[in-house]
């Protein structure tokens, strides 16, 4: 989640789905009934709060190997090999990391607890495997797919247009030049590709008087104390925008120089502070 803001056209549509509001530019009633329906299905696959996903009936499984529908499937592919490419700081298996941190309910129903924190339980991305609609994990590991899900669902909400722009919350895929703003109040023009930004301003709530958010460090099993408020990537596609500013948010201060590495652009909001990767200033340039 992230506090980037899109500036967009006369006669974009909005819609709620995946906890954020949706927002769309160039669909006309059928395009935008087909990304709705896109939404919806994916939705009641990997929402952590609805008590019938897939989701939901993968983690409480009391058994170690469970079926699953080719949808899940390639999305646990997806967030493994994500996991894999960042060297497991997208992690997909910090479903009980997050729940331990008092993120149990949905965003909105979420209130200040006495209660302390739970035990935090490291990444275990390694220990997943899939064969042919079967996942095997270690019994009472819990999954949280949301990110990848989310922004996945993005890009392939923006292939249902013929052209346009789909964003859902801090995720944005567009094929024509849009204004995005950004968070301190600046904007850039995305020309096409993607935008993602993670950050701990906008999900924090209050555990036992400990300020906690959403971004779970797998190294620790914890909210993560990274140097950063947010860190906002642009990419080729939504999906790689997003893997790519969690993990430079989860490696803190080496978070630009891994940044620049991948040839991707980014910038980094800190308290009293403000960095951008030499691909960001050329971009802008």
């Amino acid at each position: 989640m992230s506090s980037l803001a899109l500036h967009r056209p006369a006669g974009g549509e909005t819609f709620g789905a995946m906890g954020v509001q949706v927002v769309t530019a160039g669909a006309n009633e059928p395009h935008l009934k087909a990304i709705q329906d896109l939404f919806e299905r994916w939705e009641t696959a990997f929402s952590r709060f609805r008590p019938d996903s897939e989701l939901n009936r993968v983690n409480s499984a009391e058994s170690g190997l469970v079926t699953i529908s080719p949808l899940f499937s390639r999305v646990v592919e997806v967030a493994l090999a994500a996991a894999a490419a960042t060297g497991g700081l997208v992690d997909p298996t910090l479903g009980n990391a997050i729940e331990a941190a008092g993120y149990d309910r949905d965003f909105a129903l979420l209130e200040p607890g006495d209660r302390a924190p739970g035990p935090g339980e490291r990444g275990r991305w390694r220990s997943v495997r899939l064969a042919e609609g079967l996942l095997l994990r270690p019994p009472g590991t819990k999954l949280d797919l949301n990110g990848v899900a989310k922004s996945l669902a993005v890009d392939e909400a923006l292939e249902l247009l013929p052209s346009g722009f789909v964003a859902a919350g801090g995720d944005i895929a567009t094929s024509e030049p849009i204004v995005v703003g950004l968070p301190g109040g600046e904007s850039i023009s995305l020309l096409s590709g993607g935008l993602a930004t993670s950050g701990r301003t906008a999900r924090r709530w209050l555990r036992d008087g400990r300020p906690q958010h959403h971004l779970i460090d797998p190294r620790t099993g914890r909210p993560s104390a990274s140097r950063w408020l947010e860190v906002t990537v642009a990419a080729g596609s939504c999906l790689a925008a997003d893997v790519a500013a969690k993990a430079a948010f989860l490696l803190s201060s080496d978070g630009p120089q891994w940044l620049e590495h991948q040839g991707l652009a980014g910038r980094f909001v800190g308290p009293g502070e403000k960095v951008e990767t030499e691909c960001w200033r050329a971009s802008l340039s």
